[in-house]
């Protein structure tokens, strides 16, 4: 298979479930080493409440905008948001799935677990953010070159 065969593909949310299923299941059957923080399960759902609001916040900016939420096809973007939670993360919405899955995470309190939250990030950085800069570069040009200079692709 090519690299990029997977690339926008899959809509981010189906991704962030079929990883939220890994990390529960593994944490059960492979947890390879438990790593319990003290006062896990109120961390765990604070994380998780914390990334659905990010996600929020995302989701919030686009519509104000009036751009597409496709994230299958950004070359469909009417406009570059940047203002809001934008201004700290180009990629907020998936900062929130990441931080809802490390919320599973710690409340299975295994390494494996854990592994699998950056399992994710490394996916959807590979096959949906990555073709997605690419996209908006082709769209935007030099004013999104600037903005993704100037604001981290994660935090």
């Amino acid at each position: 298979m090519r690299p990029a065969a997977l690339a926008l593909r899959i809509p981010p949310p189906a991704v962030g479930a079929v990883f939220a299923a890994a990390i529960a299941l593994a944490g059960v059957h492979v947890p390879l080493v438990r790593v319990s923080v003290p006062g896990r399960e109120y961390l765990a759902v604070a994380l998780a409440l914390f990334g659905i609001l990010v996600v929020l916040l995302g989701v919030i900016e686009f519509r104000r905008a009036g751009t597409t939420l496709n994230p299958l096809s950004p070359h469909k973007s009417s406009t570059l948001v940047r203002g809001g939670i934008y201004r700290l993360s180009r990629n907020p919405m998936y900062l929130g799935l990441a931080l809802v899955l490390l919320g599973v995470a710690v409340w299975m309190s295994a390494l494996s677990s854990y592994c699998l939250v950056l399992g994710f990030c490394g996916y959807l950085t590979r096959f949906q953010i990555i073709p997605e800069e690419q996209a908006l570069l082709a769209v935007f040009g030099e004013e999104f070159a600037r903005y993704k200079a100037s604001v981290r692709r994660w935090i």
